[in-house]
């Protein structure tokens, strides 16, 4: 049995739609791998994402993976000393153009920093507010509706279920580890199958003593498994662009391994062609190593 792998891009910034993406689109086109680019559609207000110095491990994890290089310092202030951006308006042409070259193209977040930092304490009506925004930008950008969404930072909950439900998703991909699955959260089952990340990313091992760039890539290699569908999400402004040289090395590893790359709205339909045979797992926050504060993953 083939390993298979699939590509999930999630882009957060304005810096990471213009550059990042473009740079992505022509590395996954080299080797023919298909790729999910998920979009983050209204302001990129990423300067407020500074309140998270308050999570425990936030300023190592700055130090460690060079966050000030790798994003930038404009993007930094963007939405704080400088205004914020409006991804969606200033790049639908760049956004189009993924669709055109034949990658599939889905919902990342409206505003991503609002979305990470206080979808959990929004109500279901801030949260269907916030979602319906991005379709109706994805619709205005790409002439169709959104048919999948990857939640900004692995920020998922009950209200947020329910609006993937009410927009008729194909899948989503909110959460971290396992395999796919129907959630259920405080006691509700929902519709939209969950297909989550099975790998780390590469900024929950960059700059740890354990992880120099050279383990970077033969790690990934010996955690992928041929007995179910692995799933590695990246981000534009780092394979895209601060580490988009370690990102090739990984994509020739895949070539020589004989790694076959899948879509991921391939792989929904594959799984929902036996729709009976998907578990529904309870949805939790939890921890992931390296990484700052909870996110969504599925009880054990």
């Amino acid at each position: 049995m083939p390993i298979r792998l699939a590509l999930k891009v999630d882009i957060d910034t304005d810096r990471g739609t213009r550059v990042g993406v473009p740079n992505l689109v022509e590395d996954c086109q080299r080797v023919d791998a298909p790729a999910c680019f998920l979009f983050s559609l209204g302001p990129d207000q990423t300067g407020r994402a500074i309140t998270r110095v308050f999570r425990p491990g936030f300023f190592q994890k700055v130090s460690r993976t060079s966050v000030v290089s790798i994003y930038g310092v404009r993007t930094l202030l963007n939405g704080t000393l400088l205004p914020a951006p409006h991804i969606g308006r200033r790049n639908a042409a760049a956004m189009r153009n993924v669709r055109l070259a034949g990658f599939e193209t889905g919902i990342h977040a409206y505003n991503h920093y609002r979305w990470q930092d206080y979808v959990l304490g929004m109500s279901l009506e801030e949260v269907r507010a916030e979602f319906i925004a991005a379709r109706a930008e994805y619709l205005r950008i790409f002439g169709e509706e959104a048919r999948t969404a990857g939640a900004a930072g692995w920020q998922s909950c009950g209200n947020s279920r329910q609006v993937y439900d009410e927009a008729g998703l194909l899948y989503a991909s909110d959460t971290r580890g396992g395999s796919p699955f129907f959630p259920r959260v405080d006691g509700k089952v929902f519709q939209t199958l969950e297909i989550p990340s099975t790998l780390p990313t590469f900024d929950e091992l960059m700059g740890r003593p354990e992880y120099p760039d050279e383990k970077i890539v033969p790690h990934f290699m010996s955690l992928l498994r041929a007995d179910q569908a692995n799933v590695f999400t990246l981000h534009a402004e780092i394979e895209g662009m601060g580490r988009r040289k370690l990102f090739q090395d990984l994509l020739a590893a895949c070539q020589t391994a004989g790694v076959e790359f899948i879509r991921m709205d391939d792989l929904a339909r594959e799984l929902l062609a036996k729709r009976e045979t998907i578990p529904v797992r309870d949805q939790v926050m939890g921890t992931i190593d390296g990484r700052t504060g909870n996110v969504a993953t599925q009880a054990a």
